[in-house]
């Protein structure tokens, strides 16, 4: 019984330690186990496999093909030839013969294009692999930088609740002393009830982050994840004036590639309806047995067996379809025509968006060291205001200004951390620089 207690201890503990263990990630290894992790990453795996399958299916049409059937007849009623008088019975009342055939596909031109259409199917796979990674990346990067940027906010929301405690018990007692009016005390009041319905609500958005970031790698919502990353230092770390000065390299973006692709398979269908104008050749050859028998008695081995094979070539010439493989064929033109015309869309487009990311990150960069000034001289005005105040030169309402200006200062700053920090992000993905 003792040793039943042990266990039972063990394995409570064991579990309460499980469950208090928090996954420690930077950045980098969210990143990292997100394109091992996440559902769609998974998926967008399977499809490559699935991508490799189909090009072997396709390659295997055109290899020897093996086939095997057996057929079996039982002669219910059996034809007859009558000579005059004679009635003649023809054919055995059980027949049963063993077919094997090779075949082998000599030329198709659609074979040919199959092929090469397989190559084409599989690298789309492969770049559509690839942007899903990229937009993991970035969805990692965003629900990362939020994560942060909630438990900053929830830090210095606390910072300025001490702050106003402090400040509400000294103005309540100089009040209770008479020498302070009850409206400076009911100034604070509203400020510090402001600040705590921001804490709270901040609070319930972290949990979300918390949850969303979770999501997003690929790990159960509920589970505990520590960042080890600082916003701040993430900040700086995203501060790369030089990447602005790079060429815009719009061949390198994945979406180009794709309609590249998509330009590429639609050459192809083309050479498709086209190669369905050419011959194509096969050959095959067969051997079968057949045994006939009065009774149903073929494991006999004494009753012979009747051998045969068979060689043959197929030629399928295709001479006229009125006019359908010509219209197809344009057809296939048309949609190629089309896909050039997306190609180069999508060249200016992209150049477009790159040129406007690279505009947003520099602003953003700006912005930040703006609203970092900002910060300086709204901590400023608000000490002075304070020491204004408590001096009884400055009035509770001037106060409550600073104050206001101070934490609107703060959570500007906070967000342009996540600017910079998001909008790097979406250039890198836009340059396919993510190393």
């Amino acid at each position: 019984m003792r040793n039943i207690l042990i266990i039972f201890s063990l394995l409570l503990s064991t579990i309460a330690y499980s469950q208090e263990t928090a996954t420690q990630l930077s950045l980098q290894e969210a990143i990292n186990y997100a394109l091992e992790n996440n559902r769609t990453v998974k998926n967008a795996a399977l499809d490559i496999d699935a991508a490799i399958k189909q090009k072997w299916e396709t390659t295997a049409t055109g290899l020897p093909q093996l086939s095997a059937a057996v057929d079996y007849q039982n002669a219910l009623k059996r034809n007859v030839f009558v000579f005059g008088d004679q009635i003649i019975q023809v054919g055995s009342q059980h027949t049963l013969t063993g077919t094997a055939t090779l075949s082998q596909l000599l030329f198709d031109g659609s074979y040919l294009v199959g092929l090469q259409s397989a190559k084409v199917y599989l690298e789309i796979s492969k770049n559509a692999k690839t942007k899903t990674d990229l937009e993991v990346r970035k969805a990692v990067i965003n629900a990362y930088g939020n994560v942060l940027l909630a438990e900053e906010s929830i830090s210095i929301l606390n910072r300025n609740i001490t702050v106003l405690d402090k400040n509400l018990n000294e103005v309540t007692k100089i009040f209770e002393n008479g020498l302070e009016e009850e409206e400076s005390v009911e100034q604070l009041k509203i400020t510090l009830s402001s600040v705590k319905s921001r804490l709270n609500n901040t609070t319930r958005l972290r949990d979300l982050a918390y949850q969303m970031l979770n999501l997003t790698i690929g790990k159960p919502i509920n589970d505990k994840t520590v960042l080890t990353e600082d916003l701040d230092a993430l900040t700086l770390q995203n501060i790369k004036l030089e990447v602005l000065d790079t060429d815009n390299n719009v061949e390198n973006n994945i979406d180009y590639k794709i309609a590249e692709n998509d330009k590429t398979a639609k050459e192809l269908l083309v050479k498709l309806e086209k190669s369905k104008a050419l011959p194509s050749l096969s050959a095959f050859i067969n051997g079968a047995y057949t045994g006939n028998r009065e009774s149903f008695n073929f494991t006999n081995t004494q009753e012979k067996w009747f051998g045969s094979s068979i060689f043959g070539v197929s030629l399928n010439v295709p001479i006229f379809s009125s006019g359908m493989r010509s219209a197809a064929t344009q057809r296939a033109a048309i949609n190629l025509e089309k896909a050039e015309i997306n190609l180069t869309e999508t060249e200016e487009m992209l150049n477009l968006q790159v040129n406007a990311a690279k505009s947003d990150y520099q602003f953003a960069i700006e912005d930040y060291q703006n609203k970092k000034d900002n910060l300086t001289l709204a901590e400023r005005i608000e000490q002075k205001n304070q020491t204004k105040f408590f001096e009884g030169i400055g009035s509770s309402f001037d106060l409550r200004q600073a104050q206001t200006q101070l934490y609107t200062a703060q959570q500007e700053l906070l967000q342009t951390m996540l600017d910079v920090i998001t909008k790097k992000a979406e250039l890198d993905t836009l340059l396919n620089t993510t190393n």
